[in-house]
């Protein structure tokens, strides 16, 4: 038995389950319903009919203290003309600038598989993500909207990822969370298939097909606020209450490698 599957093993053990009851996963026939491939040539902008942007600073409606710009700059999101999209993180003294972009009003699905195959930034400060926000938060706003966080990293610690869900009553450092941790590699260092399988009673926690959390609704201590459609979004933030500042020892530019974004349907 090698190192991972010993790792994953006693990860399993101390959550309290057997690792072949874990992944006895129900059979799933999956249409795909949306993609990105990022094949544009190098310098490209993404898809304006798949992706749209935020654009500014924290103070302009998502906080969290980050310390970065996002922009639409060719210079922090476009094509790398090898089939990826890449966002980068810049530093300019003591300014940042990154990028931040969405599918909100373009696509929005409720259930399925979501997942992205990418590489991460590292460094203390780096804050890359992909992750899913309710439709109706203009309605009804966060947490009540919902967000599902298919991956989130903290830079200073390249090898360890989490999925998480914020709802009204465990959002923000109350967070359902569980962390994956690669016991002999870094997520920076090669690409790595992030993932969900959300139904109207649960959402899955895949990496590279893995399943290493499972969130029942009535594990929610709370309003299961899961049961309407979802936009997507991937950023690299900086700075931030989740990650802290970046130090002497963070390198810039700094860039998250997106190779694929897909989305699927249960089909019965």
């Amino acid at each position: 038995m090698n190192a991972k599957i010993l790792f994953v093993a006693l990860l399993i053990t101390l959550m309290g389950c057997k690792a072949d009851d874990f992944q006895k996963l129900e059979p799933r026939n999956w249409q795909l319903v949306w993609s990105d491939e990022f094949n544009g040539a190098a310098g490209e902008l993404p898809d304006a009919a798949k992706w749209t942007y935020d654009l500014g600073t924290g103070q302009d409606g998502w906080g969290n203290q980050e310390l970065q710009s996002y922009t639409n700059s060719p210079n922090n999101v476009s094509m790398d003309g090898d089939g990826n999209l890449v966002l980068t993180a810049i530093r300019s003294g003591n300014s940042f600038t990154s990028a931040r972009i969405k599918t909100q009003g373009l696509f929005e699905q409720a259930y399925g598989r979501f997942e992205a195959r990418l590489k991460t930034p590292y460094g203390p400060g780096l804050w890359p993500a992909f992750w899913l926000l309710g439709s109706n938060i203009d309605a009804v706003s966060w947490p009540q909207c919902g967000e599902i966080d298919v991956m989130e990293l903290r830079g200073q610690e390249p090898n360890a990822i989490a999925g998480s869900i914020h709802g009204p009553g465990y959002s923000g450092g109350n967070a359902i969370s569980k962390k994956y941790a690669l016991p002999n590699n870094r997520f920076d260092t090669e690409f790595h298939v992030f993932a969900i399988e959300w139904d109207e009673n649960k959402i899955d926690f895949f990496v590279d097909d893995f399943l290493y959390q499972r969130i029942e609704r009535g594990d929610v201590n709370g309003e299961w606020v899961y049961d309407h459609p979802f936009f997507m979004i991937l950023n690299v933030a900086v700075g931030g209450n989740y990650v802290g500042f970046p130090t002497a020892l963070t390198p810039f530019p700094q860039k998250m490698t997106i190779d694929y974004v897909r989305v699927y349907q249960a089909v019965n």
